[in-house]
């Protein structure tokens, strides 16, 4: 089998590598389908999935049997200010794939995000993949737009939508707060956006339990266990042995500090019980995955 990640430099497609080369995680075993897989990876700046014919000689040339899509501009902010390299990132760069994994054949699993919803109070009931999407940013629009490309051009396809994604590589949240921490000594933190935060190691074990299935379509994928933003932060000081106070605020208190970001969705949590059922998988609570992240910690190159 040959296996192709886009994306590659980033959270999960670094993760991806790891387990497929490792062949275990902290969640299990992977599929016997990819004990020997050959394993492609690429990303910017050799490769840029907003040119089609670029795109299509290289997966042309791999003829990979699945592709794994991680590649995004995922900065929420900065697709407001960068509107037209989100558009190409996030809808262009999916839709191209799309193309390229009909006309040979391969299936294409593609990431995507919580924020496709608006927000919108949901009675404390998670959101399924039935649920009519409604972004609030240039991210979560052009995101879903991706998706819907997807769908259009391609027989055979996973998306997975996940969210609050952290790993040791890049830019995160978990890296933000204990920089933040240890620096300052004092956090604000938004008490009033609920979600599931994510390791990217258990991503990257479920993506691969998924792959192994022909139950093609859309899937949510994420920690289990809701929270607030406040929370998470709360336990990341904690796990870390930070010695820093985290002091909740509202949405309205941030963006009066911060007006030039992004409206975020207040409910984004997701149920992945479509996930599960196929699977036959569940992703680990979100504490206990970010209890394991620090414990650890010293394995990796920062945290």
């Amino acid at each position: 089998m040959k296996l192709l990640i886009t994306g590659a430099n980033g959270q999960l497609g670094r993760e991806l590598e790891t387990l497929i080369h490792t062949g275990v995680s902290s969640s299990g075993s992977i599929p016997e389908a990819f004990h020997h897989a050959e394993l492609y990876k690429t990303d910017l700046p050799e490769l840029d999935l907003s040119d089609l014919h670029s795109t299509r000689d290289y997966i042309s040339s791999i003829h990979p049997d699945i592709i794994i899509n991680c590649a995004a501009y995922t900065n929420v902010d900065g697709c407001e200010r960068n509107q037209e390299t989100a558009y190409l990132a996030n809808t262009v760069g999916p839709k191209n794939l799309a193309i390229c994994a009909e006309k040979i054949g391969a299936t294409l699993i593609h990431v995507s995000t919580d924020y496709v919803f608006d927000g919108k109070d949901n009675h404390g009931i998670p959101r399924t993949e039935q649920d009519p999407p409604a972004p609030l940013s240039v991210y979560g629009s052009t995101k879903l737009a991706g998706e819907n490309y997807v769908k259009q051009f391609c027989s055979k396809y996973f998306i997975v939508r996940t969210a609050w994604l952290y790993s040791p590589y890049g830019k995160n949240f978990v890296k933000t707060i204990c920089n933040a921490g240890r620096k300052y000594g004092r956090l604000e933190v938004v008490n009033d956006q609920f979600g599931n935060p994510t390791n990217a190691a258990d991503l990257a074990y479920m993506i691969l339990q998924l792959a192994a299935t022909d139950a093609y379509g859309l899937y949510h994928c994420t920690g289990s266990g809701i929270c607030s933003w406040f929370d998470f932060a709360s336990k990341i000081i904690e796990y870390a042995g930070i010695e820093a106070a985290v002091i909740p605020c509202t949405t309205e208190e941030y963006k009066a500090k911060h007006p030039e970001s992004a409206d975020r969705p207040r409910w984004s949590a997701l149920d992945c019980s479509k996930l599960e059922q196929v699977t036959g998988c569940r992703m680990r609570d979100w504490q206990s995955a970010l209890k394991d992240y620090f414990e650890k910690a010293d394995t990796y190159e920062t945290v």
